[in-house]
């Protein structure tokens, strides 16, 4: 039975030293492996052009703590930050990939939910990162600027 030692967090340089950001309430990843076929006037698909990957996300906090605020702010400066999945302590392994990576992200949108009733608010920031690594017990592979 896994007993879920990892968790994912955001971690800056703040100049004087790191900064970890956490907990994350849901974190959506999208990895977009740009490929077009080739044509030819000849033949279909005979050959494959590569374009740039693209990594975007999307992050959503708890509107309570310092997590939000401290996004907020990442956002306004446009400071890059690290969104790492990290072991809390050593154990069995947990996950399907034992790294995940995504370096240098910068936040486009920051949006924050209504303030309801019942319920904490959350807020949702979106972005993107120019490189990213992820890992499993077998392999690795990177994309972007990493």
């Amino acid at each position: 039975m896994p007993t879920w030692n990892s968790h994912l967090s955001i971690k800056y340089d703040t100049g004087d030293g790191e900064k970890t950001i956490t907990p994350i309430e849901s974190f959506q990843p999208t990895f977009a492996m740009n490929a077009e076929p080739m044509h030819s006037v000849e033949a279909i698909n005979i050959g494959v052009v590569y374009l740039p990957e693209q990594l975007n996300f999307s992050i959503t906090v708890k509107a309570v703590g310092t997590a939000t605020a401290e996004l907020t702010m990442l956002a306004a400066k446009g400071t890059p930050f690290n969104i790492v999945m990290e072991e809390v302590d050593e154990g069995d392994v947990e996950w399907s990939l034992t790294e995940v990576l995504l370096s240098d992200c910068i936040i486009t949108n920051a949006n924050p939910s209504s303030a309801a009733i019942s319920g904490a608010p959350t807020a949702t920031f979106s972005g993107f990162a120019l490189g990213g690594k992820v890992s499993s017990a077998a392999d690795s592979a990177v994309a972007g600027a990493l």
